[in-house]
């Protein structure tokens, strides 16, 4: 009976064993991702440039100050400072690129600050942000190098780091509103070491540079409603005629076409020469006096529609305002601190941009601008259109002076319903278009046909 017993028992220990071994781990491996608490992973930024490569390092807090043994979990913005140098010498110590065949990078690690933050699946929590400039040997190859980078993840054994390219002229990256994942950084369980990341962003082309920058360049005009508001504003009295310090009647077809054309092409040449300027002379000028000055441009616009400030000279108040908007223009290319080949070539495809979808917004208008000079409605919806700009022209002044207000957010937000304003606009154009045909076209007694057009007594 002994040998039954022992079996017996054996067995049941054996069973109870494999039950204690099972059964935590099926609710380990079988758990919700969100059954664990997700933690926040680094993030490493890249901006590559021609002869070097600007790295911004999105570090969580509480993992670097385990990870570096510099306690920065209460520290504050202000004391920050007292502690910059420490956190430099960690992150050179952890932070080294070298080029495919194995010679270093120079390292500098620049400003730094602290903020509040969130990560997808994570809660709120701190983040170190670090700037840093990565610069090859000279004539090394900024677009293909290898990435040793262990920061936190040396001691925090769970950590990820995620390297991600944000600008990369030469890939036609330009834009910054969205980024490439280059590759992960993280421990290698299996070898208990942390491997370098091979960086291949490929072999790039001036071409791509040029091509991003043309869409850019149209986009920004796009989307930027100021811009838009003050070329529009200009262009909608361009058919009246100015008697006595008012609007009354129209000019001739000839005159008002070449009107609106002069004062399109003096707008473009304006802000083609300053932007020329600002950007080859890399001139530092301040932001907000152009921002104001613009929405100050946009005012004037406003009410000479309502009541003709300068008729006839609006082509010379676009060239002058235009120098202001041209110096705004130039403000997205200094941000991309792109050399001077990459700066010509860049000039060139931007304001390619801005004048294309500039002349496709001046074609879809002409025909409703045309057309809303011939009707009775004319005074009210002109005088309509120039208050809601003065609206927002004075909420942008008072906005770029300093005093933020809803009617400026309000005008900003315009800019993001592009495709709404294309359709509105294009709708607009084939209604004019169609309107004038049934309306100003008639019928000669010889079957063909003749253009009505209204204008002033003695007016061409």
């Amino acid at each position: 009976m002994t040998g039954p017993r022992n079996w017996l028992t054996t067995a049941l220990a054996r069973l109870v064993a494999g039950i204690a071994i099972v059964v935590p781990a099926t609710l380990l491996l079988g758990a919700s991702p969100a059954a664990a608490h997700p933690m926040p992973h680094s993030v490493v930024q890249l901006d590559v440039y021609r002869s070097s490569v600007s790295a911004r390092l999105e570090l969580p807090v509480s993992d670097f100050s385990r990870a570096s043994g510099i306690d920065l979990t209460k520290t504050t913005g202000a004391q920050l400072p007292s502690r910059a140098a420490a956190v430099r010498t960690y992150l050179l110590k952890h932070i080294h690129p070298t080029t495919t065949g194995g010679k270093a990078w120079r390292v500098a690690v620049g400003s730094m600050h602290l903020s509040a933050t969130r990560q997808t699946s994570t809660g709120p929590y701190r983040e170190l942000t670090v700037a840093a400039v990565l610069t090859p040997p000279a004539d090394a190859d900024v677009r293909h190098f290898t990435f040793r980078y262990d920061v936190i993840v040396h001691q925090v054994v769970t950590h990820v780091t995620l390297v991600t390219v944000r600008q990369d002229w030469a890939n036609g990256q330009v834009d910054g509103k969205g980024t490439t994942q280059v590759g992960t950084i993280e421990l290698d369980v299996r070898h208990m070491k942390v491997p370098a990341l091979k960086v291949d962003l490929g072999p790039g082309s001036a071409w791509r540079g040029f091509v991003a920058m043309v869409g850019l360049g149209g986009n920004h005009i796009l989307t930027g409603t100021d811009h838009l508001l003050f070329l529009l504003i200009l262009l909608l009295p361009a058919p009246l005629a100015a008697t006595g310090g008012r609007w009354t009647g129209l000019v001739g077809p000839r005159k008002a076409l070449a009107r609106i054309g002069g004062i399109t092409l003096a707008f473009t040449a304006g802000h083609s020469v300053a932007l020329a300027a600002s950007s080859l002379g890399r001139l530092d000028i301040p932001s907000w006096p152009v921002e104001a000055f613009i929405a100050a441009s946009i005012l004037v616009g406003a009410i000479h529609a309502i009541r003709p400030l300068f008729p006839g000279r609006e082509a010379v108040v676009a060239g002058v305002f235009g120098l202001g908007h041209g110096m705004a223009f130039s403000f997205v290319l200094a941000e991309m601190h792109l050399s001077t080949g990459q700066l010509v070539t860049s000039l060139l495809g931007f304001n390619l941009g801005i004048e294309l979808v500039q002349l496709l917004l001046v074609c879809l208008a002409l025909p409703s601008l045309l057309v809303l000079a011939r009707l009775r409605v004319q005074p009210a919806l002109r005088l309509t259109g120039a208050a809601l700009t003065g609206i927002a022209a004075l909420g942008w002044l008072a906005d770029r002076l300093g005093l933020p207000n809803p009617v400026a957010r309000a005008a900003d937000s315009a800019g993001s319903h592009t495709t709404l304003l294309l359709a509105v606009l294009a709708l607009a154009a084939v209604t004019s278009t169609a309107w004038s045909l049934t309306t100003r076209v008639r019928s000669t007694p010889q079957g063909g046909l003749r253009l009505r057009w209204r204008a002033d007594p003695g007016r061409s």
